[in-house]
């Protein structure tokens, strides 16, 4: 066990906390900025709205892709340090920041080419594609940047540097904050660009929170040296965090895949629907930033704890985690059940857009704590090295129970079908998910950690 595996040490509620509160500041950082979008994209117009409602589960699928890297880098970083193999896990992770990159490069090339037959596909009106692309080519541009801080960032979880992740998405997230409102609508003489000023300011964010990202990670013990590229074969850090990565990618894409075809399901029923379903899930998103900032906290403790052979610690990290998915999901619930019609109205004055925005949270926001469960559970199980498991459930939630259940229901109870179909899934994923978990930590606690 290294000296570096902290995680195996003291109490493990404290650890939960520590790691997941600043977690919960960097995730709701990163939220934000797509309220804050959302906020000054509205004022442009409901066509705007419209637009940037397609966008958002694009946005998330890409950016799901590149998370899937976060956690293949935090899981071998991790379990290395708790197995006291300081050298592999400093192997590991740079040859992880430069995979992250090449990557990123590669999946912003290809959206690019694939740009008008995806939003088509998702059954965008041709009079909102301007829209689209004038958001969509600076966005990708700047793509790249992110990747390489998701990079950065694998690297300080599986450290257990949570705060150090969270000063990084705080500082591009504060960026996009005063740069919206300069380069969406105008301010200070300035006009403005548009939707385009939206992507101009995230990508902006993003150059600044990789310099955050590249100094804090040189204070910590693994060190950024490309040296480490040349020492012994490559073939091995690459398979390891693609044996993680790959599938906790597609898991992570496949849900804003299933809210793609959602979107596109709801689009049949009017703009008004469209637009409310979009703003919603970005309100959706930001109330259930504590369940997110568990799941990214929950692989380093897992993880270091599973590679030092204490299984039972990891055992009782999931429990606490559970509970706190449980009680915090049906909390924020009711309080969105009670004030859907309030919060609507900080986005739009459109009566048909505030209607659709409050039903659908008066019907999905009852699953939240099914999410909450799901995301954790995969993140417990990237964490063990056991995230085929993770993609298969994830997978089973979207395309077995969402797809379904909406596509079946779609002509009888209009967008509610949509709105009942996300519940269906969380509920069902949230169950699945934990029964997989408790059987993985209960019933191969016997395994050598890889």
């Amino acid at each position: 066990m290294s000296e570096n595996a902290k995680l195996t040490r003291g109490s493990i509620p404290g650890h939960l906390v520590s790691q997941t509160l600043p977690m919960i500041f960097g995730v709701a950082a990163i939220m934000s900025i797509g309220l804050v979008d959302a906020y000054f994209i509205g004022q442009l117009g409901s066509e705007q709205l419209a637009a940037i409602s397609f966008i958002f589960p694009i946005g998330v699928a890409i950016s799901s892709l590149g998370v899937g890297m976060i956690v293949g880098i935090n899981s071998v970083v991790a379990r290395a340090l708790g197995a006291g193999n300081d050298h592999q896990a400093a192997r590991r992770a740079n040859v992880g920041i430069v995979f992250a990159i090449t990557f990123g490069l590669l999946l912003a090339g290809l959206l690019y080419l694939l740009l008008d037959p995806l939003f088509r596909l998702m059954n965008a009106p041709d009079d909102l594609l301007p829209f689209i692309r004038a958001y969509m080519n600076p966005y990708l541009l700047g793509f790249p940047l992110l990747l390489a801080i998701m990079g950065f960032n694998g690297v300080l979880r599986g450290q257990g540097e949570a705060r150090k992740t969270s000063y990084v998405s705080i500082t591009y997230a504060a960026a996009n904050w005063v740069l919206d409102p300069i380069l969406i609508t105008g301010a200070l003489g300035f006009e403005g660009f548009g939707m385009a000023g939206a992507a101009y300011a995230t990508a902006i964010g993003w150059a600044m929170g990789l310099a955050m990202a590249f100094v804090l990670l040189r204070r910590t013990p693994i060190p950024i040296n490309p040296a480490l590229l040349a020492r012994g074969g490559r073939a091995e850090p690459v398979w390891a965090i693609l044996r993680v990565a790959g599938p906790a990618s597609f898991s992570n894409a496949i849900n804003p895949i299933g809210l793609s075809i959602l979107t596109a399901l709801v689009a049949a029923q009017g703009q008004a629907a469209v637009a409310g379903f979009g703003a919603a899930g970005r309100l959706q998103s930001f109330a259930v930033v504590p369940l997110l900032g568990l799941s990214g906290s929950i692989g380093a403790i897992v993880g270091q704890n599973w590679g030092a052979g204490q299984r039972g610690r990891a055992r009782r990290a999931a429990l606490f985690a559970g509970g706190f998915c449980i009680a915090w999901g049906l909390a924020i619930a009711t309080a969105l059940f009670a004030a859907g019609e309030w919060f609507a109205q900080a986005f739009t004055d459109d009566p048909a857009v505030i209607e659709q925005f409050a039903r659908y949270l008066s019907i999905a926001a009852w699953g939240y704590a099914g999410y909450g469960l799901l995301i954790v559970g995969n993140g417990i199980l990237n964490a063990v090295d056991r995230a085929g498991y993770a993609l298969m459930q994830s997978s089973f939630r979207v395309f077995a129970v969402m797809i379904p259940f909406a596509w079946l229901l779609r002509d009888d109870w209009g967008s509610d079908a949509v709105y009942g179909a996300e519940l269906a899934a969380n509920l069902v994923g949230g169950a699945i998910a934990m029964t997989l978990v408790w059987w993985i930590l209960t019933h191969r606690s016997n395994e050598t950690p890889q």
